[in-house]
Protein backbone atom coordinates (compact mmCIF):
# COMPACT_ATOMS: atom_id res chain seq x y z
CA UNK A 1 0.00 0.00 0.00
CA UNK A 2 1.57 3.18 -0.66
CA UNK A 3 1.96 5.64 1.97
CA UNK A 4 -0.74 8.03 1.00
CA UNK A 5 -3.48 5.39 0.64
CA UNK A 6 -5.58 6.93 3.84
CA UNK A 7 -4.91 10.56 2.79
CA UNK A 8 -5.93 9.79 -0.54
CA UNK A 9 -9.58 8.15 0.44
CA UNK A 10 -10.01 10.79 3.04
CA UNK A 11 -9.32 13.72 0.96
CA UNK A 12 -11.85 12.07 -1.57
CA UNK A 13 -14.68 12.24 1.16
CA UNK A 14 -17.79 14.55 0.35
CA UNK A 15 -16.83 17.73 1.71
CA UNK A 16 -13.62 17.24 2.72
CA UNK A 17 -11.93 21.11 1.83
CA UNK A 18 -8.11 20.62 3.44
CA UNK A 19 -6.41 16.87 4.70
CA UNK A 20 -3.13 16.71 5.97
CA UNK A 21 -1.01 15.20 8.47
CA UNK A 22 -0.44 16.69 11.83
CA UNK A 23 2.80 16.50 13.46
CA UNK A 24 4.27 16.39 16.92
CA UNK A 25 4.75 20.24 17.34
CA UNK A 26 0.93 21.15 16.65
CA UNK A 27 -0.08 18.25 18.43
CA UNK A 28 1.99 18.87 21.54
CA UNK A 29 0.35 22.11 21.90
CA UNK A 30 -3.28 20.61 21.19
CA UNK A 31 -2.17 19.12 24.51
CA UNK A 32 -1.75 21.63 25.83
CA UNK A 33 -4.82 23.17 25.03
CA UNK A 34 -6.97 19.98 25.21
CA UNK A 35 -6.18 19.87 29.03
CA UNK A 36 -7.59 23.82 29.94
CA UNK A 37 -11.25 23.14 28.43
CA UNK A 38 -14.15 23.54 30.10
CA UNK A 39 -18.03 22.89 28.97
CA UNK A 40 -21.59 24.15 29.45
CA UNK A 41 -21.83 25.12 33.25
CA UNK A 42 -18.06 25.28 33.58
CA UNK A 43 -17.86 21.28 33.72
CA UNK A 44 -14.59 20.08 33.04
CA UNK A 45 -14.03 18.34 29.56
CA UNK A 46 -12.08 15.05 28.61
CA UNK A 47 -11.52 14.46 25.52
CA UNK A 48 -10.68 10.84 25.30
CA UNK A 49 -10.76 10.30 21.77
CA UNK A 50 -8.09 13.37 21.48
CA UNK A 51 -5.53 11.73 23.84
CA UNK A 52 -6.47 7.89 22.25
CA UNK A 53 -4.94 9.98 18.69
CA UNK A 54 -1.70 10.93 20.56
CA UNK A 55 -1.44 7.13 20.70
CA UNK A 56 -1.70 6.32 17.24
CA UNK A 57 1.40 6.39 14.35
CA UNK A 58 -0.32 9.12 12.25
CA UNK A 59 -3.23 11.65 12.87
CA UNK A 60 -4.77 13.33 10.51
CA UNK A 61 -7.06 16.32 10.23
CA UNK A 62 -9.80 16.84 8.25
CA UNK A 63 -11.14 20.16 7.85
CA UNK A 64 -15.05 19.55 6.35
CA UNK A 65 -18.20 21.59 5.48
CA UNK A 66 -20.29 18.82 5.71
CA UNK A 67 -20.13 15.79 8.10
CA UNK A 68 -21.67 12.25 8.08
CA UNK A 69 -23.52 11.19 11.42
CA UNK A 70 -21.10 9.78 13.92
CA UNK A 71 -22.01 5.81 14.13
CA UNK A 72 -22.32 6.62 18.46
CA UNK A 73 -22.27 9.30 20.59
CA UNK A 74 -19.90 11.92 20.85
CA UNK A 75 -20.37 13.51 24.28
CA UNK A 76 -20.96 11.47 27.59
CA UNK A 77 -21.61 12.87 30.86
CA UNK A 78 -19.81 10.53 33.55
CA UNK A 79 -19.28 11.03 37.09
CA UNK A 80 -16.12 10.81 39.30
CA UNK A 81 -16.91 6.72 39.89
CA UNK A 82 -17.35 6.04 36.11
CA UNK A 83 -21.26 6.38 36.22
CA UNK A 84 -23.18 7.90 32.94
CA UNK A 85 -24.54 10.70 33.84
CA UNK A 86 -26.04 11.48 30.24
CA UNK A 87 -25.70 11.04 26.32
CA UNK A 88 -25.90 12.48 23.06
CA UNK A 89 -28.68 11.77 21.21
CA UNK A 90 -29.44 11.82 17.36
CA UNK A 91 -32.15 11.96 15.51
CA UNK A 92 -32.40 8.16 14.35
CA UNK A 93 -32.02 7.54 18.43
CA UNK A 94 -34.23 9.75 19.84
CA UNK A 95 -36.95 7.18 19.94
CA UNK A 96 -35.29 5.47 22.24
CA UNK A 97 -35.68 8.13 25.08
CA UNK A 98 -39.11 9.31 24.02
CA UNK A 99 -41.45 7.03 26.27
CA UNK A 100 -38.86 6.76 28.96
CA UNK A 101 -39.91 8.66 32.31
CA UNK A 102 -36.41 8.32 33.92
CA UNK A 103 -34.75 10.82 31.47
CA UNK A 104 -34.95 14.91 31.42
CA UNK A 105 -34.06 16.36 28.05
CA UNK A 106 -31.36 19.11 27.68
CA UNK A 107 -32.49 20.29 24.25
CA UNK A 108 -33.13 18.13 21.79
CA UNK A 109 -29.77 15.95 21.49
CA UNK A 110 -28.93 15.15 25.16
CA UNK A 111 -30.50 13.51 27.37
CA UNK A 112 -29.83 13.51 31.68
CA UNK A 113 -30.43 10.58 33.88
CA UNK A 114 -31.30 12.30 36.76
CA UNK A 115 -31.80 8.90 39.06
CA UNK A 116 -28.13 7.67 38.35
CA UNK A 117 -26.21 7.94 42.20
CA UNK A 118 -23.05 8.78 41.91
CA UNK A 119 -20.02 10.46 43.31
CA UNK A 120 -17.24 12.17 42.92
CA UNK A 121 -18.09 15.18 40.35
CA UNK A 122 -18.98 15.59 36.91
CA UNK A 123 -17.37 16.11 33.51
CA UNK A 124 -17.79 15.55 30.02
CA UNK A 125 -15.89 13.04 28.19
CA UNK A 126 -15.80 13.05 24.46
CA UNK A 127 -15.05 9.38 23.80
CA UNK A 128 -12.88 7.79 20.31
CA UNK A 129 -15.60 7.38 17.73
CA UNK A 130 -15.00 4.74 14.96
CA UNK A 131 -13.94 5.64 11.35
CA UNK A 132 -14.90 2.68 9.08
CA UNK A 133 -13.32 4.98 5.69
CA UNK A 134 -9.98 3.44 7.29
CA UNK A 135 -9.64 -0.20 8.01
CA UNK A 136 -7.53 -3.24 7.68
CA UNK A 137 -8.28 -3.24 4.02
CA UNK A 138 -6.36 -0.44 3.14
CA UNK A 139 -3.93 -0.65 5.74
CA UNK A 140 -5.47 1.36 8.45
CA UNK A 141 -5.43 -0.73 12.13
CA UNK A 142 -6.58 0.96 15.54
CA UNK A 143 -8.68 4.25 13.78
CA UNK A 144 -10.56 6.23 15.60
CA UNK A 145 -11.66 9.52 15.23
CA UNK A 146 -12.18 12.60 17.51
CA UNK A 147 -13.36 16.34 17.47
CA UNK A 148 -10.79 18.66 18.83
CA UNK A 149 -12.01 21.41 21.19
CA UNK A 150 -12.96 24.70 19.01
CA UNK A 151 -10.04 26.45 20.19
CA UNK A 152 -7.87 23.73 19.04
CA UNK A 153 -9.48 23.89 15.45
CA UNK A 154 -8.55 27.50 15.82
CA UNK A 155 -5.01 26.46 16.66
CA UNK A 156 -4.68 24.04 13.94
CA UNK A 157 -5.93 26.12 11.33
CA UNK A 158 -3.76 28.70 12.43
CA UNK A 159 -0.42 26.61 12.53
CA UNK A 160 -1.32 25.08 8.61
CA UNK A 161 -2.07 28.55 7.17
CA UNK A 162 -5.85 27.78 6.22
CA UNK A 163 -8.14 30.78 6.33
CA UNK A 164 -10.73 31.12 8.81
CA UNK A 165 -14.30 29.71 7.81
CA UNK A 166 -17.07 29.32 10.20
CA UNK A 167 -18.76 27.49 8.14
CA UNK A 168 -15.94 24.48 8.75
CA UNK A 169 -14.90 21.99 11.08
CA UNK A 170 -12.40 20.09 12.10
CA UNK A 171 -12.44 16.46 13.33
CA UNK A 172 -9.36 14.11 13.77
CA UNK A 173 -8.60 10.49 12.32
CA UNK A 174 -6.04 8.83 14.09
CA UNK A 175 -4.71 5.04 12.97
CA UNK A 176 -1.57 2.78 12.53
CA UNK A 177 -0.03 1.36 9.83
CA UNK A 178 0.15 -1.97 11.84
CA UNK A 179 -1.92 -3.45 14.04
CA UNK A 180 -1.56 -2.99 18.03
CA UNK A 181 1.52 -0.24 17.32
CA UNK A 182 0.83 2.23 19.77
CA UNK A 183 3.03 4.94 20.59
CA UNK A 184 3.33 6.87 23.82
Amino acid sequence: MPADTQLAIVRGLKGVHYAFYLDDVILGRLRVEEAKVRGSANIPVRNDGFYEALRRERVICIVKSTFRPPPEPTVILESGDGKRLGEEVFPWTKANYDSRKDVVWMEDSFVLFPNVRSSGGEFFVMPPVSFPELNESNGSYDVISCSPAPTCDVMIRDYAGLPEDTKLASILVAFNLKKGNFRF
